[in-house]
């Protein structure tokens, strides 16, 4: 499922407007890639239910040369080969993989690590990068403002216990064929935990990639 052509093209204009901010001393220039920023803003607007102000404000909170944003998830399975789930609070308590933003100072594998303590109570450590996806490119809905790479982290469990936290409401393990239908299909799909199921099984599998 590709995304819509507007939003490419809001999402190319904010990156290209963002990265010319951060390297331009010209005043002129400076006006222009304000200029792209609000334009990028104003698509994005009118084709959502948001508006342009807020959009810009998200734009102006970004600086620097634009990359995408690092997305990390933990596939954790217990002895019985089941996978660790979470609903999570902000997508209307919808499953997924444990995982959110990457941290500034941490490698992926130890924000991942992090990310599995701070949302289930399990301590964890990575054993294998299982995949490395796009967040456009898998057809993940709804689409993203931003650009977004996603780890996938296959993680062995080391202590803890199942706790939820303020991201989190349910912390539960699935086998492969019991996993839940009501997806948050921004942070995770079918597909995907399907081969976390398949590198879990086969560790010398090699890292998917778009």
């Amino acid at each position: 499922m590709s995304e819509p052509d507007w939003l490419l093209w809001a999402r190319e204009i904010q990156a290209t407007a963002q990265t010319g901010l951060a390297f331009t001393k010209d005043p002129y220039d400076r006006e222009r890639y304000e200029a792209l920023t609000q334009l990028a803003a104003r698509m994005l607007a009118a084709r959502t239910d948001g508006a342009a102000e807020g959009f810009a404000a998200l734009f102006a909170a970004q600086a620097g040369y634009a990359t995408p944003k690092i997305d990390v998830r933990g596939a954790v399975f217990d002895s019985a080969g089941r996978i660790l789930m979470v609903r999570e609070v902000m997508d209307h308590n919808r499953w997924t993989l444990p995982g959110g933003w990457a941290d500034v100072s941490q490698t992926p594998a130890e924000s991942a690590v992090r990310e599995v303590f701070e949302e289930t109570g399990f301590r964890t450590r990575a054993v294998k990068l299982a995949a490395i996806w796009d967040h456009a490119a898998q057809g993940h809905q709804p689409p993203s403002l931003y650009s977004i790479v996603k780890h996938f982290f296959l993680c062995e469990m080391t202590g803890g216990q199942a706790q939820t936290s303020l991201e989190t409401s349910e912390v539960r393990f699935f086998a492969e064929g019991e996993i839940p239908q009501d997806l948050s299909l921004g942070r995770i799909l079918p597909r995907q935990i399907a081969r976390m199921f398949a590198h879990w099984r086969d560790r010398t599998l090699p890292t998917d990639f778009d």
